[in-house]
């Protein structure tokens, strides 16, 4: 509750002005709505929703569309009829992700000289396992895996988002501009001509965390010695949880201001007393807190071919979209709202239901083995269906497209026991300003990785690889409404990412 005491004239018994405003409401409101956005978009490889760094092998090549090793299992399944083993093929790998998603703002009423403000955003994903399962035998293979397909990990913003600062700013501003130039008294106390952000501290805090957990089984049969097919499904939880707070207290300077007008109050409007004493405290202004959880699940049909002819393969993998609702349990539901609010509230009350479907993707290797069990490279496009792939309040429809990926590897094995590699990605997710928020936003980039293998026997190999993402900074502009406070601002978001990993095969 912000009280703000404009003008009070003791000769006349005349109270001026006293302007209560609930920025306790409208700020947990704001929270509530913004917060249960997708807060941790994907920290790896892959679509806005899709992780597909899934292998140690992918990371170290990047391109394994035309993989006939156990990364095929999520890569090229139907790729494992031409496996060089008959039996079981085991694979445990560990990946371990950081990440930076930072917004640089800029916003008139931020009491930066320049008016701009950095937030920083860090998401760790420390551990990060998939397992793999294939057995082999004659022209049936079947197989599973297990990893995280989805979602960003951990994320948190120590310092809050711009768009909850920039909600109580403009909120205090827009209320108090109006009535302060109406009376002398109020605008020597606030020579902005409103009350400014010199007036109390704002404290934020925000984290998230989102996951997608995959469990994948499927059947592959080689139909002739050239050619082979894969059906097969992936069932995917959706876990995640989002909490925060935000703190606004008077500081020294309003209470002075309010210290000045208490008398007069006590005097001659006592029943305001307790609700202007109470601003001096912690949180006076504003104080709330976060706690929802989201969980769903959604099953992906999987279908894949290969074919293979004089050292060329030419393979392809079809997920047909998942429909997702995420449920929410949200510990801290405020339902007297204001009627402005009730529409967009509705959707983030306890146990209802929000889309988050995972779109279809067509996956399309090209490979070739320049010199026999020596020296292949692989060229490799995805897309992934996002317009079609419905979002809360159909935030799909801002994309301009569907995410288009360009992948490159080569490999090489330098004997018997060492492999070296590296490759390149390309990803093009067709953003718009208006699919963009700061608690969910993507940035074009391009990655780099490269590793190596090391065949410790005939039947155990050792996976190492590293691999970074080099982001495109994308950069929004509302010259008159920005998030909805009828001001100007811009942001530029940034992101990095580096991860490293290793993995382990077993053949028996």
């Amino acid at each position: 509750m912000v009280v703000i005491l404009l003008s009070l004239k003791e000769n006349d018994l005349h109270i001026g002005f006293i302007l209560i405003i609930n920025v306790r409401k409208m700020k947990k409101i704001t929270t509530l709505v913004l917060c249960l956005a997708a807060m941790c978009s994907t920290a790896w490889a892959g679509g806005l929703l899709h992780n597909t760094n899934q292998h140690i092998a992918f990371m170290r090549m990047m391109a394994r569309g035309a993989s006939h090793e156990i990364d095929a299992v999520y890569t090229n399944p139907a790729g494992l009829a031409f496996m060089d083993h008959d039996g079981w093929t085991l694979s445990l790998n560990i990946q371990s992700a950081s990440q930076s998603r930072d917004v640089l703002t800029t916003f008139p009423l931020f009491p930066e000289s320049d008016h701009t403000r950095l937030y920083k955003g860090k998401a760790e994903a420390p551990v990060i396992p998939s397992l793999y399962g294939a057995y082999k035998r004659g022209r049936w293979t079947f197989s599973g895996f297990f990893g995280f397909t989805g979602g960003g990990g951990k994320c948190n913003f120590d310092d809050g988002l711009p768009m909850f600062d920039a909600a109580v700013m403009a909120g205090v501003a827009a209320q108090t501009a109006p009535l302060i130039s109406k009376f002398p008294q109020a605008a020597a106390l606030f020579p902005e001509g409103y009350v400014d952000p010199s007036f109390y501290d704002i404290e934020t805090a925000m984290k998230g965390r989102q996951y997608i957990y995959g469990f994948q089984l499927g059947a592959t049969y080689k139909i002739k010695d050239w050619i082979s097919a894969y059906a097969g499904a992936r069932m995917n939880y959706f876990d995640g949880n989002y909490t925060g707070h935000i703190i606004a207290s008077a500081n020294e300077k309003l209470n002075a201001a309010v210290g000045q007008m208490l008398p007069l109050v006590q005097q001659y409007a006592p029943e305001y007393v307790p609700v202007l004493s109470g601003m001096a405290g912690e949180g006076g202004l504003a104080k709330v807190a976060l706690d929802c959880s989201q969980t769903g699940w959604g099953v992906t049909p999987i279908i894949g071919l290969d074919l293979e002819w004089n050292g060329f393969t030419l393979a392809s993998k079809y997920e047909f979209k998942t429909n997702l609702n995420i449920e929410n349990d949200n510990k801290t539901f405020e339902n007297d709202v204001p009627d402005a609010f009730r529409e967009k509230m509705a959707d983030y009350k306890h146990g209802v239901n929000t889309p988050n479907d995972l779109p279809a993707v067509f996956y399309a290797a090209l490979g070739y083995e320049f010199i026999p069990d020596k020296l292949r490279a692989t060229v490799e496009y995805h897309y992934y269906d996002d317009k079609h792939a419905e979002m809360a309040h159909d935030k799909q429809e801002a994309l301009r497209h569907g995410t288009h990926e360009v992948l490159a590897g080569v490999e090489w094995d330098i004997n018997k026991m060492f492999t070296v590699s590296g490759g390149y990605q390309n990803t093009d997710y067709g953003l718009s300003d208006a699919y963009q928020t700061h608690t969910s936003f993507s940035c074009d980039s391009y990655s780099i990785g490269f590793g190596g293998a090391v065949n410790l026997s005939e039947k155990v190999k050792l996976n190492v690889g590293y691999f970074w993402t080099t982001y495109k900074d994308y950069k929004r502009s509302e010259p008159e409404n920005y998030f909805g406070t009828t001001l100007p601002g811009q942001d530029t978001y940034s992101r990095t990412n580096k991860v490293f990993g290793a993995g382990i095969d077993f053949k028996f």
